[in-house]
């Protein structure tokens, strides 16, 4: 497995990083301060974002939506005819406290 972590010195910089080495499906902050996660909530466009939460928990099962059948990064997946409903793309904002999966 690989894991893209560094240390940074600000909000900023780890935005900067995960634009550059984030998977665009799951990327989490670990932080206390509101404005940090307020910023990485809204400067970073992956599938789901999770704050002080593990991000085990970014699966379907997880997200009420039953077995999981595969995941898609990109914003645009569906084939075939296409109508409004395979049209929308979402971003999930998960907040935690230090919320682990068992």
């Amino acid at each position: 497995m690989i894991i893209a972590a560094r240390v940074v010195d600000d909000i900023d910089a780890a935005i900067a990083h995960i634009r550059r080495y984030g998977s665009s499906h799951t990327e989490a902050i670990l932080t206390e301060d509101d404005a940090a996660a307020e910023r990485f909530f809204a400067r970073l466009d992956s599938a789901i974002l999770m704050r002080n939460a593990s991000t085990q928990f970014a699966d379907g099962g997880e997200f009420g939506m039953g077995a999981e059948i595969g995941i898609a990064t990109g914003k645009m997946h569906a084939r075939g005819p296409v109508g409004a409903e395979q049209l929308t793309s979402f971003k999930y904002l998960v907040e935690g406290q230090g919320t682990v999966r068992g």
